[in-house]
């Protein structure tokens, strides 16, 4: 089981995240967030990062990601607006890209088959006004409803409380837990003992 540690921007913060044992870091690039990442690391902080380097779109043009990509030395593109499968695909020519879809009881899982050969991975988070961050969860149950090959991750208010729920989660497409709001001091900055908890508890 994988972790990725969402909405981070300071490099000692993120040192100590990885020290707690995250496996992904993301960086939010959508200016409407209050976890925005404004490349406030230099290029060595961030080549120094051991960990994969994850960059959260919504609804940015390719050109733009790719840039970010190079500059930031990404190794995955999370989206998170309405990204169609043509520029999923465009981007997995350079990196590869995780499509995150907002779950709620009437979700179609019959639209994810357009973007199967197109993704590395599916995120499945909460669906909400916003594009993500909102620290509520939906209900895992309506993941039984998921019947493709293409591993996920699941995200949406998962806190340090919700180890014995996710461990109940036996399936085998399920690659990894992306938390976030639940683990904060202050938007971008994580309190590392809590995730490093968190992790021991889970793995």
């Amino acid at each position: 089981m994988k972790i990725k540690v969402c909405g981070l921007r300071n490099y000692e913060n993120i040192s100590n995240i990885l020290i707690a044992g995250a496996d992904y870091v993301g960086f939010i690039f959508h200016k409407e967030s209050p976890r925005y990442f404004n490349g406030s690391l230099s290029f060595d902080e961030v080549r120094s990062i051991k960990a994969k380097k994850v960059g959260v779109f919504v609804n940015e043009c390719t050109y733009s990601i790719l840039d970010k990509v190079a500059h930031h030395d990404l190794d995955l593109v999370q989206l998170h607006g309405n990204e169609s499968p043509q520029q999923c695909k465009e981007l997995k020519s350079y990196v590869k890209v995780i499509k995150t879809f907002g779950m709620d009881p009437e979700f179609n899982f019959e639209i994810l088959k357009e973007y199967v050969g197109s993704i590395d991975y599916f995120l499945f988070d909460t669906k909400t006004e916003f594009h993500g961050g909102s620290g509520k969860s939906f209900d895992h149950k309506l993941l039984s409803g998921y019947n493709l090959e293409t591993p996920f991750f699941i995200s949406g208010g998962i806190s340090s409380e919700s180890t014995e729920a996710l461990k109940k989660l036996k399936m085998k497409q399920l690659f990894g837990i992306d938390i976030n709001s639940k683990f904060e001091i202050s938007p971008g900055m994580k309190e590392a003992s809590k995730v490093k908890q968190f992790i021991n508890e889970l793995k």
